[in-house]
């Protein structure tokens, strides 16, 4: 296929005119062909024009993860409309925000959530339809029968690289969620670039295990489907599932965050599992902590590949390849690897200037890949995109060859004694320990040093640990003032939908009304 597409709906449109019945999508049991899903793609178009829809409305999805969902972004795409899967974990007043926000216009929602929107559906003051996907409602429609109304005519209306083509709601690390604009240019500007050095390639079997409202999963099966790829759609991650999906089909690439690496590794399965046919697994979204890298990668037999980037750059901008994972190079793991073509990264210090290699300071980042802006938030699209730079919000620093390391949010940073700690660091030396199975770092409020480093561990079945036995292991590995002050055990730790540690759950037992206003 061409490397140049005007929007997304030109991946289906391609592919169906050059290998038609080469299978796109796998789900659930049933698979769709490039010529199939750009039919239906046609049907969800003409469906949305007949519903009023115009050239930049909004189209609602919640649910999680199917081969529908690929149906209903290209056929947005040929009509002109933006994607904007909603997070599915959210209660209904977070849900009521976000599609009340991105002023949608039509609601595709699946059955089990069906009592999220029950909930809120007259405060839905932009939603004029609502479509069932999976089961029927009494009131709203069913997807099949009313995308199936329609004909598969491809209504080819005109499309243009700076229209609006997904829009991600980011978690944020204050206030309320942020509509993250993804254009129809950020994905025709990587799409190239990133499917050959992620060995896509057509009728590669793919594996797309993260939710649809992420960028690691939607953009992950564009990015299958640009290929050509075969993309197996997970519905949902659960670690046998996937170890079985990757031995049955024959998986030969995969993006996975790092809670996935390390419920993989400990799933019971996994020495049964037939593993061969991977090439390789990508991972990225949260810091790794080198020993759970070590262990995947004796485990897996394929290349890893670390990635960096955020929802508002379009996913991935920085590379660690297979080549710089070298189990004895301890210090190379960590990095996050080096800027992609058309990629460029500062680190800048809090008076604005640019900062030497070595130092620790905000990264910024200039590419095509960036986000037009956030969705009717001027003011903080002017903050975070400074003339032609974004500011990402994390902390980092470049070393002397140029490769990005990630030390954490510029706000989770504690500040101990007028000390800098990044809490990834600390994990990362915590999480070797034999007894630890998980482990996360915060800042608590203390009298002398006004935050003190506390760890929360979640041992391995069966082991025992104790508080100081774990910070003398500490003490061997990093400096004493990063050193935990205390250490609360418990059985598991919150989460976000991508895995993400939700620290601010942690913190709030310690902070009470001071909590500190960070993600």
């Amino acid at each position: 296929m061409s490397d140049a597409i005007t929007s997304l709906a030109d991946i289906v449109r391609r592919h169906a005119a050059e290998r038609p019945d080469a299978p796109a999508l796998v789900h659930a049991g049933r698979t769709t062909s490039y010529g199939a899903l750009d039919r239906a793609a046609s049907r969800v178009a003409n469906g949305l024009v007949a519903e009023g829809l115009k050239r930049g409305s909004r189209v609602a999805h919640l649910d999680k993860s199917s081969d529908q969902f690929f149906e209903l972004l290209f056929g947005a795409s040929k009509a002109g409309a933006a994607m904007v899967s909603v997070n599915w974990r959210l209660a209904a007043p977070e849900v009521q925000h976000i599609v009340n926000d991105a002023r949608a216009e039509i609601l595709f929602v699946g059955e089990e959530f069906f009592p999220v929107i029950e909930k809120i559906r007259d405060e839905l003051k932009t939603v004029r339809t609502v479509v069932t996907l999976g089961a029927r409602h009494p009131g709203w429609k069913t997807y099949e029968a009313w995308r199936d109304r329609h004909g598969d005519s491809d209504p080819m209306l005109p499309a243009s690289p700076d229209d609006t083509a997904v829009q991600f709601y980011t978690s944020g690390t204050t206030g309320l969620p942020k509509g993250a604009e993804l254009t129809n240019r950020n994905f025709s500007w990587m799409m190239p670039r990133w499917t050959r050095t992620w060995l896509f390639g057509p009728g590669v079997p793919n594996l797309v295990c993260l939710p649809m409202f992420h960028i690691g999963g939607a953009g992950w099966g564009i990015a299958g489907l640009y290929s050509g790829a075969t993309n197996h759609v997970m519905r949902e991650f659960v670690p046998a599932e996937i170890l079985e999906t990757i031995q049955r089909e024959r998986i030969e690439v995969i993006i996975l965050v790092p809670a996935m690496i390390l419920f993989l590794v400990q799933a019971p399965q996994i020495r049964e599992t037939d593993l061969s046919s991977l090439k390789l697994i990508v991972y990225g979204a949260a810091p790794i902590p080198s020993e759970l890298l070590r262990q995947a990668m004796q485990i897996f037999p394929c290349g890893f590949q670390q990635v960096y980037g955020l929802t508002e750059t379009t996913g991935a901008i920085t590379l660690l390849p297979p080549e710089d994972h070298d189990p004895n190079d301890p210090k190379k793991l960590l990095s996050c690897g080096y800027a992609q073509e058309g990629v460029e990264l500062r680190i800048v210090g809090d008076d604005g200037q640019d900062l030497a290699p070595g130092q620790v300071g905000e990264i910024a980042v200039r590419s095509p890949q960036v986000m037009g802006g956030y969705w009717n938030l001027p003011d903080a699209t002017k903050r975070a995109i400074q003339g032609d730079w974004f500011f990402t919000g994390d902390a980092g620093y470049l070393d002397d060859k140029g490769y990005l390391f990630i030390y954490d949010r510029v706000k989770d940073m504690i500040v101990s004694g007028g000390e800098n700690i990044y809490p990834a660091e600390v994990e990362s030396a915590l999480f070797g320990h034999p007894a630890v199975a998980d482990v996360a770092v915060i800042g608590v409020p203390d009298p002398r040093w006004g935050e003190a480093v506390k760890a929360v561990i979640v041992r391995k079945p069966g082991a025992e640990l104790r508080e100081g036995e774990l910070i003398d292991w500490a003490r061997e590995r990093i400096a004493g003032y990063k050193l935990p002050k205390s250490v609360d055990f418990i059985e598991a730790l919150p989460r976000n939908p991508t895995g993400k540690i939700l620290k601010r759950e942690l913190r709030k037992p310690y902070w009470g009304d001071k909590q500190r206003q960070v993600n």
